[in-house]
């Protein structure tokens, strides 16, 4: 063993030669130098000063100074970002000025049109008014608005922003195609149109950020670019069976009149019959930019005037909760704040008695289903309703209870206003056109003897719950036992057919979160194309537990290490058990039932049911241990909701009226009101 003293000595030894190569000019690589932490080719960089403070990392004083104006009136307000590691000022979001001693003109941004915002709450119908703001005014009233987002909230949330803005949630292409394609308006099944529009408020051309060959379209759904919606007056009808008019008449010349026509209210109609003949306009087009939907897309804040339609825009729409629905399955905790979107905010300030103001002045992720039904209810029998149990009423179950004692006629003006309100020419009829009578149609529940209402109302629409019946209507309990009519407990008893995962109190954030909300910053059309999460990333299969990797189009998304909650991890596992935790309470957790489980009768999770479903062959006979490929519903074949979906929706619902020759105002670009 060589002593330390004499390891130095030998190392001094070898240093030596390499000094007097040095010396002697000798030519030596970085390999032949003995191995050191840091390379000698590095260059030496002299310490300097770190960068200036920006908000991710200023200190609470500086903070402090751009909120103590807004404080001084605005005691109480909650912070808008509950965790303490978020150090910001009112000022770093909405701008303003936020010194002392200001008056609240001094201090706040106007806006350009202040007939339209007359107080702090959302207005209603506000359709295409933020169109017309200043982008300041805009970033003022919400800093979450997608067109002021980057500046607000892309410093600490720029990924997110960058992708949101090509989202199905903000373009909405799969609402305008489907539409379009399915009535012969467009002849593309890709989708072409899609909404964005800029601070000035021009509609923008929404162009993929990478390149999109054809075969990315036609494999995953990728669209190399959106264009703004035509203007319906372009348009010209593509289906002979959707022409707009009335027939077996000629054209109305101009500033003729006939007297078979009242003056100043000519016939419905605007051209003789024949495709490409005179200027006929198209009703797809004309429908979607003049029916009272919203769309809705988080360019515009939400209608804010009935139960189920308080929201405002952008990154706000959803991570900022408003009151909608007073049933604790949809809303959680949420609910004790009723569905007349209140604020119960402690700034007193805030008027308590003004409907469309949030919860309170923070956002959160711990978001309930009934604020996702705020934009996800259209048309009214798709998309959230099956997930909550309900679909659009039929306008007849229990009608006794729904119209006037006397029939109601209302005139045209009368219809023009309703469906600016409604867009269901039926509600100008009957009662639940007052705004009152359906803010509290849900009361009648106990009087209903044939169904259920729910509490939300996006669009003034009325929302029936769907029951489990025998094929001849009888209500059926759990254990399909029938129920009689007279039981005056039979809906407390009869099965609510919402989904199972609600049932077990999971919202809609519980499986769609991270890239299925916010994007992957891809455009795409179809809802399926967009979605990373399915069934098995969670459930597994019959060959093996889940890789908690997301399966879906939009990309692989690592559940188990890389997916959160306000409270921790989102999934954990324990053993061979697999834990999810919820994203609206930290108490809250459940088991997540795994398929290989349910067909091994040694398991506590075994179901007779499943595993004859899930290993019968193909020969509809022996079921089992048996070939893979042989399997009669295979999930490289078969989609679990194909069997697991109890009801199914109708086409009621899509076909909302619009009549022509009357003036009705746009809900999109300028909001101008022109003529049908």
């Amino acid at each position: 063993m060589v002593s330390a003293g004499r390891r130095n000595l030998h190392a001094s030894r070898v240093r030596s030669p390499l000094i007097l190569g040095a010396l002697c000019a000798i030519s030596l690589h970085a390999q032949d130098l003995p191995p050191t932490s840091v390379s000698p080719d590095q260059p030496l960089v002299r310490p300097q000063a770190p960068p200036p403070r920006n908000w991710i990392d200023q200190t609470q004083a500086q903070a402090d100074a751009k909120s103590n104006g807004c404080n001084q009136c605005h005691q109480g307000i909650e912070p808008m970002h509950s965790s303490k590691s978020v150090v910001l000022g009112c000022a770093d979001c909405h701008g303003g000025n936020p010194a002392r001693g200001l008056t609240k003109e001094q201090a706040h941004i106007p806006p350009r049109h202040p007939e339209f915002w007359k107080t702090s709450a959302n207005p209603s119908n506000s359709n295409a008014w933020l169109n017309h703001e200043s982008a300041e005014f805009i970033r003022f009233m919400n800093p979450g608005d997608l067109r002021v987002a980057q500046q607000s909230c892309g410093l600490c949330h720029g990924d997110i922003v960058h992708n949101v803005h090509h989202s199905m949630m903000n373009h909405g292409a799969m609402l305008w195609g489907a539409a379009l394609y399915n009535n012969g308006g467009f002849y593309a099944k890709n989708y072409r149109f899609g909404q964005e529009y800029g601070g000035d408020g021009a509609p923008l051309r929404m162009i993929n950020y990478a390149p999109v060959s054809p075969n990315e379209t036609k494999l995953h759904g990728i669209l190399p670019f959106l264009d703004p919606l035509p203007r319906f007056n372009l348009s010209m009808p593509g289906n002979i069976l959707r022409i707009f008019e009335k027939g077996g008449e000629t054209q109305l010349q101009l500033g003729n009149p006939t007297v078979a026509e009242p003056p100043g209210k000519p016939a419905r109609r605007l051209s003789e019959r024949g495709l490409g003949t005179l200027n006929r306009t198209d009703p797809v087009f004309l429908g979607i930019q003049k029916t009272r939907l919203h769309d809705p897309l988080l360019g515009f804040l939400g209608s804010n005037d009935h139960p189920g339609d308080y929201r405002p825009s952008g990154c706000s729409a959803c991570h900022v909760i408003y009151a909608n629905d007073r049933s604790p399955t949809n809303s959680g905790w949420w609910s004790k704040y009723g569905h007349e979107g209140l604020s119960f905010t402690a700034d007193k300030t805030i008027p308590k008695k003004e409907n469309g103001h949030p919860i309170l002045h923070q956002f959160t992720r711990s978001i309930p289903s009934s604020q996702c039904m705020n934009c996800h209810m259209h048309q009214g029998n798709m998309f959230v309703n099956p997930y909550l149990g309900y679909t659009w009423w039929d306008q007849e179950t229990d009608g006794e209870l729904m119209y006037p004692k006397e029939q109601h006629d209302p005139s045209d003006s009368e219809l023009v206003r309703q469906t600016q309100v409604n867009p269901e020419a039926a509600a100008a009829r009957g009662l639940w056109g007052d705004r009152d009578f359906v803010e509290r149609v849900a009361e009648l529940n106990p009087q209903l003897q044939h169904t259920q209402f729910a509490d939300y109302h996006g669009h003034g629409w009325v929302f029936r719950a769907v029951f489990k019946h025998d094929r001849k209507g009888n209500l059926l309990d759990l254990a399909d036992n029938k129920i009689g009519f007279d039981d005056p407990q039979k809906f407390g008893k009869a099965v609510h057919l919402k989904d199972v995962h609600l049932t077990k109190g999971m919202h809609c954030g519980d499986c769609h979160f991270d890239i299925d909300v916010h994007g992957n910053g891809n455009l795409y059309g179809e809802p399926r194309n967009a979605t990373t999460i399915g069934c098995v990333d969670c459930h597994g299969t019959i060959a093996q537990r889940p890789t908690l990797i997301t399966s879906g189009n939009a990309g692989q998304v690592d559940l188990l290490n890389a997916s959160n909650t306000p409270f921790g991890p989102r999934f954990s596992w324990e053993g061979t058990k697999l834990w999810q935790q919820s994203t609206m309470s930290p108490d809250v957790r459940w088991e997540i039932p795994q398929t290989i489980d349910t067909i091994d009768p040694l398991s506590p999770h075994y179901n007779a049911k499943s595993a004859y479903a899930k290993t019968l062959q193909r020969d509809g006979k022996s079921w089992g241990v048996g070939r893979a490929s042989q399997l009669a519903h295979d999930n490289a074949a078969i989609d679990c909701q194909i069997c697991h979906s109890s009801w199914a929706t109708s086409c009621f619902g899509c076909h909302l009226p619009m009549k022509a020759n009357q003036r009705v105002p746009q809900n999109k670009f300028e909001g101008v009101t022109d003529r049908n």
